[in-house]
């Protein structure tokens, strides 16, 4: 055989097995056996072994043929992937409804599709010409990290999309669910336990797990599947609706979930909700919900997004599993603020395929209001099946015996006072060095969102503290190897590889950074907001109350907790120890050629808006290099007025603020 003739065999053998792929995987309806399928792939695996310079990347045969990695990469997604607002009552989902009429204002109910939403990891897939070319895992939203090899190995995901029906776009970006079939969960649990190795939590644990192997082949071990349902970037082909994307990638051979509907009005919404309730047991995967988004694509552009989720999506969370099971002890449990949260030691129960032996008790106010005793016999749910908490307790079955429970006046772990201040729910440990707080604000210092420290463990932080080598977050920039390698489970290889993480957390972002110093009431988005908006550390350490609560987004309490932070002795001296350590924040630099008209403006917004929403206009702000304040005060450019303006109107008259119509803040954006 010459190479020409191998060559149009290989093309047709390829173009055969992507298509029976197609059938068997993602319609189920497979058009030859199994034999004959086998046949198809040795005659492709014999030709490329004669003639191995014909292999190409997306050929059947390569679906495990990359060697292990020593790390992911990072992928940037071209488009966020947004997490979802969940709604967990009809009410929740009936106003989300009505929320859209108002934003886009329209009377007419809207057409919406509804799908099942998947209890897995949402990955993406990157197409180049019909080729798969990249696959990425969510990460934070922005970035994710390159798993393709083993993406790779799910025989759902098409190496080569189908040109049967409808022509390949030049680029394509999708998203989707990759999960692990509950028999099969089931099964690799057995094993795992018949092996002496620790249990999946979760099956969307074990596909997390799975997903993240460093070998490929391991993955290929596991039968994970995928279901795709979102659209990211197209490129030389047009969609208009979320129905014509789930139908267009059926055609290019993308498995997308059947029980997809496309529905008129909230109400068959809800009605299919309750379908896919009713045969959530009977399904071979599981799922927690029904995701219902706005079906046209324009309308979801003109709704937009929120800082994190889109305006025009909704994920609409089935009720959680719930289990009664026994308190057998309650214990008092120290975070890093100091907080002492009472914590129910429970005899273990399953709940929504995890086994839960603990659970908050939040305070001792929810103690006394739903009056848990130990010994009591409780109502447990994984709110929003995640999170356990004690519902109710089954009185009927008390005896007599059970203990009521109040919170210890003194720090279970180092003796100090409890206090509880005026006006708050929660008790706090009075001292900052008690060894508690400080392993929790290490673990929250070593986090991923914060300065992602790899191999920073739990244990290994009660190691460090108990040992005294570590007495803050700051001191980890001081460790040495000598002190690393003789602790439990280290060794001199991993004392190494630690203090490489170590190094590689010292050039940290300024809003990465100022999570990871653990400032009360300060999350991730917050950071990120006072990062944007002052640029440096030094402007947050320095700014005041006031001029903290001038940002849209930060109240007067977060205000105070930023202030007082960066006012106490101790924090500026562990400030200090980190720089001295070799801390250096990289500050959030303006993109090159950026439209910075508004820069050193502030725009407060008041009244009703006719072309945009509030968050619409304050974005268009921000955007331009100025600040979207939520109250007027003499720092304050203008104020955009609309009709119905009230409070805000008046003071900024009263402080002689200059106050425009919404028509002559367009005429600015021109």
């Amino acid at each position: 055989m010459t190479r020409e003739e191998a060559q149009k065999e290989i093309e047709k053998l390829r173009k055969d097995i992507h298509y029976h792929n197609y059938r068997y995987y993602v319609l189920d309806d497979p058009v030859i056996s199994d034999a004959e399928y086998d046949r198809l792939f040795r005659r492709l695996q014999e030709l490329e072994e004669q003639f191995p310079d014909l292999i190409t990347p997306d050929s059947p045969t390569q679906r495990v043929g990359a060697e292990p990695l020593e790390a992911f990469e990072t992928v940037q997604h071209t488009v966020p992937m947004l997490s979802l607002d969940n709604a967990f009552t009809e009410e929740e989902v009936r106003e989300f409804d009505a929320r859209l009429h108002r934003l886009l204002q329209m009377d007419a109910p809207f057409e919406y599709t509804v799908e099942p939403k998947i209890d897995g990891v949402a990955v993406e897939l990157v197409y180049q010409d019909g080729r798969f070319v990249l696959g990425s895992t969510r990460g934070d939203g922005v970035t994710g990290e390159n798993i393709t090899a083993n993406l790779k190995t799910l025989p759902q995901i098409p190496l080569q999309l189908l040109d049967e029906t409808l022509p390949i776009p030049s680029r394509l970006e999708v998203r989707g669910e990759v999960y692990y079939p509950l028999d099969a969960f089931r099964k690799l649990n057995e094993e795992r336990e018949r092996a002496g190795e620790p249990v999946f939590a979760n099956p969307r644990n074990a596909a997390a797990g799975s997903l993240r192997q460093l070998d490929p082949r391991i993955t290929a071990q596991r039968p994970l599947e995928i279901f795709i349902h979102g659209l990211g970037v197209i490129e030389g082909y047009t969609l208009n609706s979320q129905w014509e994307a789930l139908e267009a990638f059926r055609a290019w051979g993308l498995r997308v979930n059947p029980l997809s509907r496309k529905v008129v009005g909230i109400d068959e919404a809800i009605d299919r909700y309750k379908e896919l309730l009713d045969r959530r047991e009977q399904l071979e995967y599981e799922i927690d919900g029904a995701v219902i988004k706005l079906n046209s694509f324009e309308l979801q552009n003109r709704a937009g997004v929120r800082t994190r989720s889109p305006r025009w999506a909704i994920a609409y969370k089935f009720p959680a599993h719930q289990e009664v099971t026994q308190i057998i002890d309650i214990v008092a449990q120290v975070g890093r603020t100091g907080a002492i949260t009472p914590v129910a030691v429970m005899k273990p129960v399953r709940i929504g395929g995890v086994e839960v032996s603990r659970a908050t008790l939040h305070n001792q106010d929810e103690i006394d209001r739903k009056d848990i005793r130990i010994g009591d016999w409780v109502v447990v749910q994984r709110a929003g099946d995640v999170i356990p908490e004690v519902v109710k307790v089954v009185t009927s079955r008390r005896t007599g015996k059970e203990k009521k429970y109040k919170l210890p006046d003194t720090c279970p772990v180092c003796g100090a006072r409890v206090v509880r201040l005026p006006g708050e729910a929660v008790a706090r440990c009075e001292n900052v060095s008690c060894p508690a707080q400080v392993k929790e604000s290490i673990r929250h210092f070593a986090s991923k969102g914060a300065m992602d420290i790899d191999g920073l463990g739990e244990k290994l932080i009660d190691q460090l503290v108990e040992k005294g080598l570590i007495k803050s977050y700051a001191d980890l920039y001081f460790l040495t190897l000598d002190q690393l390698k003789n602790l439990e489970r280290m060794g001199e290889k991993s004392a190494q590889n630690l203090l490489e993480a170590i190094d590689k957390s010292r050039n940290v972002p300024l809003d990465r950074f100022l999570y990871a110093l653990g400032i009360r009431h300060v999350g991730e988005h917050i950071a990120r907001v006072l990062a944007n908006h002052f640029g440096s550390l030094d402007k947050i350490k320095n700014a005041s109350e006031e001029e903290l609560m001038a940002i849209h987004e930060i109240g007067p309490q977060v205000a105070k907790s930023i202030v007082q932070f960066f006012s106490e002795k101790r924090n500026l001296e562990t400030l200090k120890k980190l720089f001295e350590g070799g801390v250096r924040i990289q500050e959030p630099q303006p993109e090159a050629g950026a439209d910075n008209r508004f820069a050193g403006m502030t725009f407060v917004f008041t009244g009703a808006l006719e072309r945009f929403t509030r968050d619409e206009a304050e974005r268009l702000v921000e955007e331009r290099g100025g600040r979207a304040a939520s109250s007027v005060s003499r720092k304050t450019t203008y104020v955009v007025a609309g009709p119905g303006a009230g409070s805000k109107l008046a003071k900024a008259r009263e402080l002689g603020i200059p106050v425009i119509s919404e028509k002559e803040f367009l005429e600015m954006l021109k």
